[in-house]
């Protein structure tokens, strides 16, 4: 669109990203809230910019871009409120939206629950972020590092290159303004056989595409997908089990869908405590495990905030193995007299962090008198909430260990286990990295999670996909 402004690396290939700078968004809430006819109002501005490349049997298929700014005009009439969203940001189109929306709105049943729109907030200073895309060149180059070196081991690669810009603006008639611009990127890769027994993933993610890795990205899903050739079966069970980063993100970031307060506190979650209330202050994993959010860790120019406009917050949702906080919405805050939690709805989406330790997966391995070996997690689906108990299958790569070495490659799993089991059999932590943990766990935002060690992982049947 015409209003969408520019920015741009120097000195790169990088082409410009055209979202909504600053002063846009604010001159289109502007107009949006002047025309409305609402008792009060809210403006959602959503402008985005996205790029991919896809390739697959060692070629590039794929390339596309796309831009799109939307914006939804929430009209309240008391407790009631209705919402119409437009991509055309012209005056006439804005105040037929903001019409729309405010005709709606007396129709609909009242919202008990619905808490008064905030004035205007204090965010913290936008930090000096480059948001910029890279050109069909840059991907594909960064491509053929995986399908060159596939090819040449008479392998077959396919892959996806990912990257979003985003800017977004949120404004009410009670002079609130809040706005925040992001990138992430992500490459993934999977690598097989031509026999289809062996494959092989790997991911590299970032906040700009030079924190890609193509290269490290090319050599692991290569070698896995060499070593995984010609699985063994060995029984199902429950073994000592190494799981990788993106395994242990792929698992772990399922907590955070539970630690909503309200279901806690009605009694509907693992985190309810027995006979009433919920779990704040009490140990319920290893006391090596801490988890926590973190605007610092947001792929964004100035942190964030949630969706009622409040500025984002580090929270510590569990430390040393005890739940510190849950997340508390405004009217569930206001109803328990505290102070809601400012992470906003899904906040795993925003950025997760799982402290790590020192260990690191070779030494793992050497201290394994028998176990299992993961590389990531596929097909994740919830069993029993009250446990956060999932059910999935493993993927890409899964190894048996035998005195203290990766000795052979094994039919894939599938597994029944909760994060809270495992995090209570931890056995050894290494060091923290960012993830991709794929199934778009944490799309949007950050994780942050280290490899891990634990026993008595269970595993409950085999599965004959690859």
């Amino acid at each position: 669109m015409s209003r969408h402004g520019a920015s741009s690396a120097p000195n790169t290939l990088f082409a410009p990203v055209n979202i909504l700078s600053r002063a846009e968004a604010q001159e289109i809430a502007q107009r949006a809230l002047k025309a409305s006819p609402a008792e009060e109002t809210r403006v959602t501005i959503n402008s985005g910019a996205r790029a991919d490349t896809r390739f697959a049997l060692n070629q590039v298929t794929t390339s596309g871009e796309n831009r799109d700014t939307t914006v939804t005009i929430t009209a309240y009439q008391g407790n009631r409120s209705a919402s119409v969203s437009t991509n055309r940001l012209d005056d006439a189109s804005l105040a037929a939206a903001a019409k729309q929306a405010n005709e709606i709105a007396k129709l609909v049943p009242p919202n008990p629950e619905r808490m008064p729109e905030l004035g205007a907030q204090t965010y913290p200073a936008t930090r000096e972020r480059v948001i910029s895309m890279p050109t069909p060149a840059e991907r594909a180059l960064a491509s053929k590092s995986v399908t060159e070196l596939a090819r040449a081991n008479d392998l077959i690669a396919t892959g996806f290159i990912e990257c979003r810009a985003s800017a977004t603006a949120l404004a009410n008639s009670k002079g609130l303004f809040a706005y925040d611009s992001s990138a992430n990127v992500t490459m993934t890769a999977t690598v097989r056989s031509p026999d289809g027994t062996g494959s092989g993933w790997a991911c590299s993610d970032g906040t700009s595409f030079a924190d890609l890795d193509p290269k490290q990205v090319a050599a692991t899903a290569v070698q896995k997908a060499r070593e995984s050739r010609n699985p063994v079966a060995i029984e199902p069970g429950r073994y000592t089990t190494i799981l990788e980063p993106t395994a242990v993100g792929n698992l772990v970031q399922l907590i955070t869908g539970a630690m909503q307060a309200r279901s806690a506190d009605e009694g509907r979650s693992f985190f309810s405590k027995q006979g009433g209330g919920n779990k704040i202050g009490m140990k319920v994993v290893d006391d090596r495990v801490t988890l926590l959010t973190d605007p610092e860790d947001a792929p964004s120019t100035s942190g964030g905030y949630d969706g009622s406009g409040l500025p984002l917050e580090k929270v510590t949702w569990i430390e040393n193995g005890i739940v510190k906080t849950l997340n508390y919405d405004r009217f569930w805050a206001q109803k328990q007299n505290v102070q809601p939690t400012r992470v906003g709805g899904g906040f795993g989406g925003r950025s997760l962090r799982m402290m790590g330790g020192t260990t690191s997966i070779a030494d793992m391995i050497k201290d394994t008198e028998r176990g299992v070996l993961v590389t990531r997690f596929w097909y994740i689906r919830a069993v029993d909430p009250r446990t956060i108990l999932y059910t999935g299958l493993t993927r890409d790569g899964t190894f048996l260990i035998e005195n203290g070495k990766v000795s052979r490659p094994i039919k894939n799993f599938r597994f029944n286990e909760s994060p809270i089991f495992f995090l209570n059999n931890l056995q050894a932590m290494g060091p923290t990295i960012r993830i991709n943990a794929s199934e778009n766990l944490g799309a949007g935002g950050a994780v942050y999670m280290p490899p891990i060690k634990v026993r008595d992982f269970t595993f409950s049947s085999l599965s004959d996909a690859v």
